[in-house]
């Protein structure tokens, strides 16, 4: 786990590496990126998950933290939407769009 800066905002970037693949998230106080972990669909689709109201974007194929910042995302949720962050954005596009509020 470890800050890094993006345009003068503060990110905490986390990396848990597993058997055969890495797990990476970067996050501040208002959502997050992910890697292909995360199940934009369910977060979309149950209302329990729909009702939290959770900003997050999912990027696939990324294996660095580096690499996460830079993909385009390939899904987000749809308070992710709200915030004008969208589908093909970079990861790091999408993080600034989550600067605290």
């Amino acid at each position: 786990m470890n800050p890094i800066q993006i345009e003068g905002e503060t990110f905490i970037a986390v990396t848990l590496k597993l058997p055969k693949t890495n797990f990476m998230a970067v996050t501040n106080d208002t959502g997050y990126i992910m890697c292909g972990a995360l199940d934009v669909h369910l977060f979309n689709t149950n209302q329990k998950l729909i009702d939290r109201k959770i900003v997050a974007g999912r990027a696939v194929g990324v294996r660095t933290i580096e690499q996460l910042l830079e993909a385009p995302l390939e899904s987000v949720t749809l308070e992710a939407e709200q915030l004008g962050i969208t589908a093909g954005m970079k990861g790091k596009d999408a993080l600034l769009k989550m600067k605290a509020r």
